[in-house]
């Protein structure tokens, strides 16, 4: 794993599996290899799209975020739940840091530097292409399935219970932003 990916995801460390550890890893690195986007400016620009680059919440402030909120809500349900209703962890933790690796394809920067959407992301969402790039990197489907699974396209299909977790966390720390700041 190289020190770049450990510095823009410590959580990567969460995942006692090495091997997914590792593939998760390579899905980033992947990503990045293919983006124009860098470690500094994923710490730079605004976590979504949807808002002019003036949000102080960057892109990894929330994916990060994200990472956390799963973590804690899984280690709950495994607490409390007396085994009826389980969270596979490493599972669970990938799939949050995977989550929204596709966006890296889907973003430009323009002439000031801001992100935009380019092209590739007028015509395919970052489920999609997160997926893809998870799969390039030999991540196991049930990592897959969070990754495709996180967004609205997830609604059409039935969510495993980590997917949901992911999925929530994700949204419960983006609509209160676009109640608040009027995002269609």
């Amino acid at each position: 794993m190289n020190n770049e990916i450990l510095a823009l995801w410590p959580e990567l460390e969460w995942i006692k599996n090495k091997d997914l550890r590792e593939k998760t890893a390579k899905t980033w690195q992947l990503a990045l290899e293919r983006s124009v986007l860098t470690p500094d400016d994923l710490n730079r620009i605004p976590f979504t799209l949807l808002v002019g680059p003036d949000l102080k919440v960057t892109f990894m402030d929330h994916k990060r975020s994200v990472v956390h909120i799963a973590r804690d809500a899984g280690q709950k349900i495994n607490d409390m739940y007396h085994g009826e209703l389980t969270v596979d962890m490493d599972v669970l933790i990938a799939g949050a840091i995977l989550a929204d690796v596709g966006k890296l394809l889907e973003y430009e920067l323009d002439k000031d530097g801001n992100a935009i959407q380019g092209n590739y992301g007028k015509y395919v969402r970052h489920p999609f292409s997160g997926v893809s790039l998870a799969e390039e990197a030999g991540v196991p489907a049930e990592v897959c399935h969070i990754i495709a699974a996180h967004a609205g396209e997830g609604n059409m299909i039935k969510r495993t219970t980590e997917a949901y977790v992911v999925h929530h966390a994700d949204f419960m720390t983006f609509l209160p932003f676009k109640e608040r700041l009027k995002i269609d």
